[in-house]
């Protein structure tokens, strides 16, 4: 029974062999920059001197956790982390899905493909570059946006020192720059749907907001879960070019617009304590994976075969 059992997977694995081959390369990948540097796991322990290297340093225990959690920003880093992520991904996915949905009805491909292109390159600019814009509109001095609100007998607003208006802000930059790329998942989920569906939809009479809540979305549903599983792990991780460049690293908006990562940045640059920082990351993962088992414990309770494991 063993050498059959064998025999059968060398079999299964010859058959199998071009998936293999062509999923090797992201495999190796994973290796290297995701499994491999979790040795470094231990610097989160220990108190790091660069001479006598990771497994040389002494350990620390608790301690880099202490300094971390007993700063007084520890509750307000968090909670920005949290609510700006939670923002992010519910209008991420409502506009992705809705982008998505308008990209459908576009029949013309030639046309559809070109907004698509525009759509998408957002995403691979710098923030850098996004941020040398914004500055450009939104510079108290000479900005483009505070004369067009005299114009309208409205009062100019300092932006870089009056945090108010941040959230909005982020926001919307986040989505403008992110929910392109994550359309083309919905698009294609979309597209994926048999024709059929729709055909008979328009036989019995219903018109396009009826098949969107009962054929595209239903169908849909298992990728929308599968993408929101995945940002809530990454719930705790913010996108420090967004909140670093984009503010302007002006400290007035820090009550408002520092996370967790931005301060452990910070931190690392004025200390140099590395312990501290991995301890920070560390945190992050462990909460991000318990959040996604949660998660899709939840959902394998309401849905059983829309869970991700």
């Amino acid at each position: 029974m063993r050498m059959i059992s064998i025999t059968s997977v060398v079999k299964r694995m010859k058959k199998n062999s071009p998936l293999m081959t062509m999923a090797l390369p992201g495999v190796l990948f994973l290796l290297a920059f995701s499994y491999g540097p979790m040795f470094g796991i231990l610097i989160a322990f220990k108190n790091y001197n660069y001479e006598q290297g990771i497994i040389g340093s002494e350990w620390a225990g608790l301690k880099n956790f202490e300094f971390l959690f007993s700063s007084g920003a520890a509750w307000s880093i968090t909670r920005n982390t949290l609510f700006y992520n939670s923002l992010f991904i519910i209008s991420g996915t409502i506009m992705a899905i809705a982008l998505a949905l308008l990209l459908n009805e576009i029949s013309n491909k030639l046309f559809r493909g070109v907004l698509q292109s525009s759509y998408i390159i957002p995403y691979f600019i710098s923030w850098v570059v996004v941020s040398s814009f914004t500055y450009a509109l939104f510079n108290a001095q000479n900005g483009l946006l505070n004369p067009i609100l005299e114009s309208m007998n409205m009062k100019p607003v300092d932006w870089y020192t009056d945090g108010t208006y941040w959230p909005f802000i982020l926001v919307i930059i986040s989505a403008w720059k992110g929910v392109g790329f994550s359309s083309i998942i919905y698009l294609a989920s979309i597209l994926g749907i048999n024709r059929e569906y729709y055909e008979a939809a328009d036989i019995d009479g219903a018109n396009k907001w009826r098949q969107v809540f009962y054929i595209t979305l239903p169908h849909i549903k298992p990728v929308v879960i599968i993408l929101t599983i995945l940002a809530i792990g990454k719930i705790f991780y913010a996108d420090f070019g967004l909140f670093y460049f984009l503010t302007n690293q002006s400290g007035l908006l820090l009550p408002v617009t520092d996370v967790i990562d931005t301060y452990v940045f910070r931190t690392l640059q004025v200390t140099g304590d590395v312990g501290m920082a991995s301890a920070a990351g560390f945190y992050q993962s462990v909460v991000g994976f318990t959040l996604v088992l949660l998660a899709n414990y939840a959902v394998r309770k309401l849905d059983n075969e829309n869970a991700l494991f």
